[in-house]
């Protein structure tokens, strides 16, 4: 395996009138597909009531050895998801994909940027084995040393 083997993921979002007064739209992750080659970012692909259906875009998902941890513990709780960054724009088709992560802590770190929306969404059953074999391969244990003042 490589030392940064990437992948890439589509993703669907799902746009809905927002009963805020402060949001025009609220926007949730509707599916983390394989990547759509030929599907333009923005495109519609159906509506449904007044939910709407849009390919967002398509991003890489790397893996990185020095967050192996971070990997393993977000495959260990259960439930391990992929953190999605979206863009909220003034045009149509009123988002923009900005990154997709399988590392917790980087995906809550976009959290603190400005106008981005950041959403967990399920990650596809096809991606955890590639990141349990992953972690299986690259995680070495480190050991907790507290240091102790002068």
């Amino acid at each position: 395996m490589a030392d940064t083997p990437a992948f890439r993921v589509g993703v669907v979002v799902e746009r809905r009138p927002s009963s805020s007064p402060w949001a025009e739209h609220a926007w949730r992750i509707a599916a983390i597909v394989p990547e759509a080659p030929g599907t333009p970012d923005g495109q519609v692909l159906g509506q449904e009531g007044d939910a709407t259906l849009i390919y967002a875009g398509a991003s890489d998902v790397e893996f990185h050895r020095v967050e192996t941890a971070n990997y393993r513990d977000n495959l260990a709780s259960g439930h391990a998801g992929l953190w999605v960054t979206l863009a909220l724009l003034p045009e149509e088709p009123g988002i923009r994909l900005v990154a997709v992560t399988a590392d917790p802590a980087e995906g809550e770190s976009m959290t603190e940027i400005g106008d981005l929306l950041v959403e967990v969404a399920p990650m596809p059953p096809e991606i955890a084995e590639r990141l349990a074999e992953f972690v299986r391969v690259h995680h070495v244990e480190r050991k907790f040393i507290k240091r102790k003042r002068d």
